[in-house]
């Protein structure tokens, strides 16, 4: 009994922390932006624990006073060495969303990084690429104080597990509680994601498709976290329960047993996927690794460019289709003898080429008739290969096959080809090389 007192206890505390916020109000000018963060974000300038809730609550009431939008976009960043993925990630969901869809759409940005300089440095730059959403409220940009999470007492690169897990429940649950009277229903996201073209479109066709049919929990994505759609009603709840376990389970998990414990037992996975992580990254329970972590035998890094003649969406490069990363070339319309090709920046000496096409989870958008040549010679501007040589036909979708020695000397191309006509969307999620070793090398490859 002792023990729960102490807990209910802790929580209460917890939910007082959530009026904690240093929010930066839509500005008269952009400059503004930058004020707001100084004076109630910095260290230098603290404020004490009574002033939190009156300078939180008259930002808050000025921006839930705007018009309600019908979704609002939540993502948590932290700072990443040598990454811009936050930047990437709003930029993919503007680029992605017609004017029509940013008006019922509310993207809402949770800088969880007590680092001034990085917050400084990030809020400029967002301000100053984005300063119509911002004034406008399309765009908000949050950030809780230190004093609102639990205290830590070893460097961040020696944090339990438990600790890691805190520090991202409690990140979302701020994140939550805020997006609760903003819009009808709320999607959670990461910070490093590709998205579909028109995915608010989607998302509300899916929620439309769903009536009368009652749901906790909608999934646009397989991975983790991302992708989960909520009512905005069920937001102070979850950011509760959040608060409650926050030490105990990873925040995908935590969402899932809600789900469960809000009586929908299956999940409703709404497929195509809408999103898909930019970079590899690092999750508590699912650890991704680069191409280059994945071991001796794993592909190379070869310089190149992907050029195509195949339909451009705007948002999907041809070259996302040569990463070795998760994201990934979507286009659609497919006509015969539409390709894409890497052209390699100097040849090399090939022993292995992995194609891969389609979804992973259900195999949709595979290039059904399709084969991949080999090229050399390469000439002009643009360089494109003068010849090219059949490596072979893919197989519902994919290949994956050892090059022949006399055939993958000196490659300067290679080239993914259509044999036939495809009205349906197609995903070439990569194309992967193996430079060519010595025997020991090639042997390994093959067995």
């Amino acid at each position: 009994m002792r023990c729960s007192t102490r807990r209910a206890f802790k929580i209460s505390v917890a939910m007082i922390f959530l009026w904690l916020f240093i929010t930066l109000r839509i500005p008269e000018e952009i400059q503004d932006v930058q004020k707001v963060v100084v004076r109630y974000g910095s260290k230098k300038n603290p404020k004490s624990l009574e002033d939190w809730p009156v300078i939180t609550y008259k930002y808050l009431e000025k921006i839930h006073q705007r018009k309600k939008t019908w979704l609002t976009v939540g993502i948590t960043s932290v700072s990443r060495q040598g990454q811009g993925g936050l930047l990437d990630t709003l930029a993919a969901l503007y680029h992605a969303s017609s004017a029509a869809e940013q008006k019922r759409m509310t993207v809402l940005v949770h800088l969880a990084d007590s680092d001034s300089t990085w917050l400084r440095k990030t809020v400029l730059r967002i301000s100053s690429l984005y300063s119509s959403q911002i004034l406008t409220g399309q765009l908000l940009l949050i950030h809780a104080p230190s004093d609102a999470y639990p205290t830590v007492n070893s460097a961040q690169d020696e944090l339990s597990q438990a600790q890691m897990y805190s520090k991202q429940n409690v990140d979302h649950a701020f994140l939550m509680s805020f997006a609760t009277k903003l819009s009808t229903y709320f999607l959670l996201i990461e910070d490093d994601v590709f998205c579909a073209p028109n995915f608010v479109t989607h998302i509300h066709s899916k929620v439309i498709n769903r009536k009368p049919h009652t749901w906790v929990l909608l999934e646009f994505s397989n991975m983790g976290f991302l992708g989960k759609l909520f009512h905005s009603r069920d937001l102070p709840l979850l950011a509760r329960f959040l608060l409650l376990f926050h030490k105990e389970r990873p925040l995908d998990w935590l969402i899932l047993h809600f789900r469960t414990l809000l009586a929908q037992q299956n999940p409703i996975l709404c497929r195509p996927f809408l999103f898909y992580h930019r970079l590899s990254h690092f999750t508590f329970e699912n650890k991704t690794l680069t191409g280059q972590e994945k071991g001796p035998h794993g592909p190379d890094v070869l310089p190149g460019v992907a050029f195509t003649d195949m339909r451009l969406t705007g948002v999907y490069s041809p070259q996302e289709a040569y990463t070795l990363d998760e994201s990934f070339f979507w286009t659609y319309n497919v006509r015969t003898r539409n390709s894409l090709t890497v052209i390699l920046s100097h040849p090399a000496n090939l022993n292995r080429v992995q194609v891969r096409t389609g979804s992973i989870m259900d195999g949709k958008y595979i290039l059904e008739k399709g084969q991949v040549e080999l090229g050399y010679q390469p000439e002009g501007t643009p360089p494109n290969c003068t010849s090219f040589t059949l490596l072979g036909r893919l197989v519902q979708g994919q290949m994956d096959q050892i090059i022949p020695k006399s055939t993958g000397d000196q490659v300067s191309c290679v080239k993914l080809a259509a044999n036939a006509n495809q009205a349906s969307g197609l995903m070439i999620r990569h194309i992967y090389l193996w430079r060519a070793g010595d025997a020991e090398d090639r042997k390994a490859d093959q067995n």
